[in-house]
């Protein structure tokens, strides 16, 4: 299709991270925009900000006549809203034309060059990253993220329209409607089983994805993957290598060896050795196209992260609070890792939000065992997000699995009171739902906290 005609854009479910980079896209490219969500949340304000219209009843009424002209409006949907929806129906049975969000974003960057990271841990902040390696040499990108990036304080860039940076998200297929130039895979774990059935099915769509590149394209893999590209990782003789990596004062220094030559010296400050990678991903993507390696790395040193995504939220010695939005047992992995090389011999309290029934039950065992690792587990209830009950998967059966004595199921409006009378040393929340609201109300309320 040609956006060239469209002069309107309706969104339904805009106040995802996903959904609201494309909504402020086509705000800021001129076009009227306006949708409708379940509930407000800080992104819905900010789109209010822009003049976005937004409202919370599914009622084809409180649709606008502008937006009722089929010839020249585009409706862009999540996968996450269900197809008896009362708005989706009526522009389906309407003729519109009606797409998702994936859809949509395949035909922005196909105009582009695009950079598309894949996996099933790493995007958001990879991409980020990779947005900021960029702009500090000058290109002109725009990028949709799927988180805000502290250096941009937003989930969309828009420095130019040569280059794109974009997340090609596994869920329901969607990366299938990328052509990217560049591609990266950082991870090929099961998870989304309720879309793809099995982990086969999941790595068969990650190969698919790998015969979307464009001719003349690159993939880069994280070394080990069952996947052929050029390949990155840590102290392992990778086409992109970081050697002789050491932590002073809390930062990474490392030397990143390249296909052509070594950078000594480079500067990461982000926790974690999954972030690492991260970073090592996003640069290699850059060194693929553009010469400037050392200008390249000499950015890493100044990225600031993103939010949700191993963020401090307090840091003093005798207490840290770091957020992270981790939901699959192998980022819990990761962000143990991360808290205890930062943050040795501290004990540690974790509130845990389970993300989907589905996830939790395919998973329970990996959940229980990551989670265990703490030193005491503060657990909430599964948040639904897109998903109805299943019998029997509960927080409570997640926590009878956890083989740690330290734990307790916890509501939402205890946490303070509980942290207060425990007084952990390190406190990390982590989830997909709506945890995340939480945190600034826990960094206020916090009695210890300086």
């Amino acid at each position: 299709m040609n956006l060239n005609n469209v002069h309107s854009v309706y969104f339904i479910g805009i106040g995802g991270i996903g959904m609201s980079a494309l909504a402020r896209y086509f705000k800021f490219i001129g076009k009227q925009v306006m949708g409708y969500d379940k509930t407000g949340t800080p992104l819905i304000n900010e789109l209010r900000q822009l003049g976005i219209s937004v409202h919370f009843e599914d009622s084809v009424a409180l649709i606008p006549i502008d937006f009722k002209q089929r010839e020249n409006t585009l409706v862009v949907y999540t996968p996450a809203v269900p197809e008896t929806h009362a708005e989706l129906r009526y522009f389906l049975d309407n003729s519109f034309e009606v797409k998702k969000r994936s859809e949509v974003l395949g035909i922005i960057t196909n105009e582009t060059f695009c950079f598309a990271v894949a996996g099933t841990h790493g995007k958001t902040t990879t991409s980020s990253i990779l947005a900021h390696l960029l702009k500090a040499t000058n290109t002109p990108l725009i990028a949709f993220l799927g988180g805000i990036s502290e250096d941009f304080n937003s989930n969309f860039v828009l420095e130019g329209t040569e280059y794109s940076v974009v997340e090609a998200d596994e869920y329901d297929r969607s990366f299938l409607r990328l052509s990217p130039n560049i591609a990266c895979i950082t991870s090929m774990d099961a998870d989304h089983l309720d879309i793809y059935g099995s982990d086969k099915e999941i790595k068969k769509s990650f190969h698919e994805f790998a015969g979307k590149i464009k001719a003349g394209g690159k993939l880069l893999v994280r070394k080990g993957l069952p996947i052929q590209g050029i390949t990155y990782g840590i102290e392992d003789a990778s086409d992109y290598t970081i050697d002789n990596l050491k932590v002073k004062n809390g930062a990474y220094i490392f030397d990143i060896t390249t296909p052509k030559e070594t950078i000594q010296n480079v500067c990461f400050n982000k926790p974690g050795k999954h972030n690492l990678l991260n970073g090592l991903a996003a640069f290699a993507m850059a060194a693929e196209v553009f010469s400037e390696t050392h200008r390249l790395a000499e950015a890493l040193s100044t990225f600031k992260g993103v939010q949700r995504r191993f963020s401090y939220q307090i840091k003093e010695n005798d207490f840290v609070f770091i957020d992270d939005y981790a939901h699959h047992p192998t980022e819990i992995e990761a962000v143990y890792q991360a808290v205890s090389e930062m943050h040795p011999n501290k004990k540690t309290t974790v509130v845990f939000q389970p993300h989907l029934f589905s996830r939790t039950k395919d998973f329970i065992a990996g959940f229980a065992s990551s989670l265990a690792k703490f030193d005491k587990i503060l657990l909430l209830e599964i948040y639904p997000a897109r998903e109805k009950p299943i019998p029997g998967v509960n927080a409570k059966w997640l926590l009878d699995k956890i083989k740690n004595p330290n734990k307790k199921i916890i509501e939402k409006e205890a946490i303070v009171n509980e942290l207060n009378s425990c007084r952990p040393e390190v406190l990390i929340t982590m989830g997909a739902g709506d945890i995340g609201l939480e945190v600034p109300k826990l960094k206020k309320q916090l009695a210890y906290a300086s």
